[in-house]
Parts: structure tokens; sequence; C-alpha cells
């Protein structure tokens, strides 16, 4: 597909050529979106191998599943959905497969922020293993919804779009799971009147949002950081 033509055509245009049966169009939806799925599903899973066949599953599924997308979203809603929910499906099967605690220290030793290079200060690195370790005690639905609203930077609504469910559960999952991981981030939290100017954010859910994975500065992040 040519560049000019397909920086112009939409997502939705894109699926309606795939399911005719144009051979490039959705390796072009591909290119466009699997780097914010991606880092959907490395933050969701915390594992670097588990977040690759997650977002090769689910792109799998998008591809066969084309044909039954009528629109009522936007095509990117409907991919994070079906990442989202593969993650889930891979929390939930390990979770029933285990019956011993496992070590995390390991695996998440080797996580780094997509195209991120394994030189980053250690600072960063640090700050990322302890959020990504306080992420996995949570029970995965308030992890899904912390990631991304917290990490990802989604409004509220449209994470409620892509979890499909209503915006009060999103809300009430980011709250609690907030309440969970306070105690343990509680020392990467700057000191008193360090809080950004009323108004800054794009999240206005209440509650402290957990600090954005990567950044360097020991203030909380409220509203999360920028899409991946």
């Amino acid at each position: 597909m040519d560049d000019a033509i397909s920086g112009a055509v939409s997502d939705q245009d894109l699926l309606d050529r795939h399911v005719a049966g144009d051979l490039e169009a959705f390796g072009e939806i591909v290119r466009r979106h699997r780097d914010r799925l991606w880092a959907v599903a490395l933050r969701t899973l915390g594992d670097r191998e588990e977040a690759a066949d997650a977002v090769q599953d689910s792109l799998i599924s998008a591809y066969r599943a084309a044909h039954t997308f009528r629109g009522q979203s936007a095509v990117t809603t409907w991919l994070h959905r079906i990442t989202v929910n593969a993650c889930l499906d891979r929390i939930r099967k390990a979770a029933s497969r285990r019956t011993s605690p496992i070590a995390e220290t390991d695996r998440l030793d080797q996580l780094l922020e997509p195209h991120e290079s394994a030189a980053a200060p250690a600072e960063r690195g640090l700050l990322h293993r302890e959020l990504i370790q306080a992420l996995a005690t949570l029970p995965a639905e308030q992890r899904a919804a912390l990631v991304l609203v917290d990490m990802q930077g989604y409004p509220v609504a449209e994470a409620a779009q892509i979890l499909d469910v209503p915006v009060g559960t999103v809300k009430s999952r980011c709250a609690r799971g907030r309440a969970r991981l306070l105690p343990m981030l509680a020392h990467l939290r700057g000191g008193e009147g360090n809080d950004p100017p009323p108004g800054e954010g794009r999240n206005r859910t209440q509650g402290p949002s957990v600090p954005a994975a990567g950044s360097t500065s020991t203030d909380a992040v409220k509203g999360g950081g920028g899409r991946a």
C-alpha cells in the first residue's frame, strides 16, 4: 500500500478493505496501532514474552473477526479491548495454574519500556520495577483499569469502552486499585506542596494516581502519562 495513500485512509476504511480481500490493509492497521497495544500488554502482564504472545493472539483474533466489527466504537478501541481481554485471559489462566508463589524479580529485571534502551538510568528502572511489582498484586480487572487510565493516559470514558464496562466501574476499579497501591508506593510520592496546579492532567477520577511508569520525578503523576 502506497505510504501517501495509506496515511489518508481511515482505520474503518482499512478494516473494510481487509474484509473485502485487500491483502495489505490489515498490515497497515497493525503498523498504526501495534506500539500502543504492546505498551498496554507489557504493563498489564509485566512480562515481555507474555505481552508479545498476548498482542499476537489479539491481532490474530482481530484479523479473523474483522467481519463482525459494526463500527459502534473506534477501530483502535476495538483493538485495545481485544488486547486487554487477551491479557486478562492470560492472567486468569496463570492464576488457576499457580500452586505456590512465583518469584517475579528475574522477569521484572528484564522489563523495559517499549523501544527503551538497556542503558536507561538505574533510577528509572528501579521506579518501573517497583511500580510493576505493586501492580502485580492487584486483581486483574483493577490492574487493567489503572494501566489504561494512569499509565497510558486514556480518558476514563475511553477506558470504559476498551474494557466494555460502565464508566463508573472503571472509576471504582481505579479508586480501589489506588487505595491498595498507596501504602506500597507512598515513598515514590513527593513531599507536601509538590502537587501540580489544579486543573492539570487528562483524567479527573478522584484519588491519587499511580506514578507513571518511566517517570523520573518522585511526584505522583495525576491523570496518567501520555499514550505510548
